[in-house]
């Protein structure tokens, strides 16, 4: 069985497997990454960090593009999605 940990997806405690993105947590928790400007939900799209679509905060730093970075124990995501 994988090794888990646990972060937060906009509150939501969430198991992920270790060496899984931020932007996989936001999709096991349900949640978009961001809205559009036009409010359409937005997810990770190129998982290379070239669209910027997965942009969330991560610990308090906005912008982050969520498949560009490894999840850490307790990590907090927040999303606008």
């Amino acid at each position: 069985m994988a090794e888990t940990l646990t972060v937060h997806v906009n509150g939501k405690a969430i198991a992920v497997p270790r060496g899984a993105t931020a932007a996989v947590a936001v999709l096991l928790a349900g949640d978009a990454c961001r809205t559009s400007v036009s409010g359409e939900p937005r997810a990770p799209f190129c998982g290379m960090g070239t669209c910027f679509e997965c942009r969330v905060e991560i610990d308090g730093v906005p912008h982050v593009r969520s498949c560009q970075v490894m999840c850490e124990s307790e990590m907090k995501i927040n999303s606008d999605g």
